[in-house]
């Protein structure tokens, strides 16, 4: 729904201020985008997912290796829960959009897999084209 005349005229009025009082914070806001924020957001889990998976590793090593154990399980736990939010937040496009760099091949590949999990969302018997009854 659009906005009325004078709900625009406020709008634009807050907007000025906003820029006069802090150009700094508009600039930022300006550059960066929801998509943007999301993928820096999914490649950051996974890089904690790693480090939880190293802190796991070293369970036998050391003596205090259980305590890490247990942190890195904690720490995996936790970065999949935010990939798995973020991923859940970008659209299609902007999905595969993240695998077409090159330079995140990891991330793409997250990417992909959160693709095939919408894909299959609307179909509980399995994968897209199959249908529940047919076996």
């Amino acid at each position: 729904m659009p906005l009325s005349e004078h709900e625009q005229h406020i709008l634009d009025e807050i907007e000025r201020k906003l820029s006069e009082d802090d150009p700094r914070f508009v600039r930022t806001v300006g550059q960066v985008s929801t998509h943007e924020h999301a993928a820096r957001r999914t490649r950051l889990g996974v890089l904690l997912f790693i480090i939880g998976f190293v802190m796991l590793l070293l369970f036998p090593v050391r003596p205090w290796g259980q305590w890490a154990a247990i942190a890195g399980f904690g720490v995996m736990l936790a970065s999949a829960l935010v990939v798995y939010h973020y991923l859940k937040q970008l659209g299609r496009e902007q999905l595969r959009s993240l695998g077409d760099g090159g330079r995140y091949s990891l991330t793409g590949a997250l990417a992909r897999l959160a693709e095939r999990i919408r894909g299959n969302r609307g179909n509980p018997g399995g994968g897209p084209g199959q249908h529940p009854s047919s076996s």
